[in-house]
């Protein structure tokens, strides 16, 4: 049996990484393809348990240093129990944020040390990387917008401020151009429909065996 792909989508709040998550899960899956779509943190019913403790209450509620580890905790239940088995049958694994939004969010934005979360994701991962990245960008106060048009209580990190996700969105682009192999920048400032056009562009060029449908 054929190992799967794993794909990420990445950026700050309000790129549409979810609306293009689905999109791209359901071309997948009309060309036949078998596609597990997850995000993070959760995906797992333990992870989603920490989900809460993450992004509901006040900004400062956690530290940065114990916001990777509760991401961590809950990633390595995502692998052991998602991500991995899904791979491991041949599937298409489509994930809303994974180890690179604990890079942007907790180190470069946070101020955790990288050498900390490199180390983590060295012996929580267990060799687990995408094989494509797509990172969703736009300027933070257009993201902050479109974030704040959406109902529900998980706003924790909308609050931390703009100088936050002003180093937040510089974080990813630093991660795309130190891995131009892996991630794909995708301008998500365009209408709905060019954004998915780029994706599928992406997933052709990198991964040369996207079913057609």
């Amino acid at each position: 049996m054929n190992q799967g792909r794993f794909i990420t989508f990445e950026g700050g709040e309000g790129g549409g990484k979810s609306t293009q998550l689905r999109r791209l899960t359901e071309r997948l899956s009309g060309a036949g393809q078998e596609v597990v779509a997850t995000r993070e943190p959760g995906g797992s019913p333990g992870a989603e348990a920490i989900r809460d403790l993450l992004v509901r209450g006040a900004a400062d509620r956690w530290s940065a240093m114990t916001e990777t580890l509760l991401m961590y905790a809950a990633r390595r239940d995502h692998v052991e129990r998602v991500i991995g088995p899904a791979l491991a049958r041949g599937a298409w694994v489509l994930c809303d944020r994974f180890a690179d939004s604990t890079r942007a969010y907790q180190g470069a934005a946070g101020g955790t040390d990288p050498a900390f979360i490199a180390a983590l994701e060295t012996h929580v991962l267990d060799g687990v990387r995408p094989d494509l990245t797509l990172i969703l960008d736009l300027p933070p106060e257009a993201g902050l917008a479109r974030a704040a048009s959406r109902a529900g209580a998980e706003t924790r990190f909308e609050s931390k401020g703009e100088a936050f996700h002003g180093r937040l969105r510089q974080a990813f682009l630093d991660i795309a151009a130190s891995e131009p192999e892996r991630c794909v920048v995708i301008d998500a400032t365009q209408p709905l429909d060019a954004v998915s056009l780029s994706i599928w562009s992406a997933l052709e060029d990198r991964l040369g065996a996207a079913p057609r449908g």
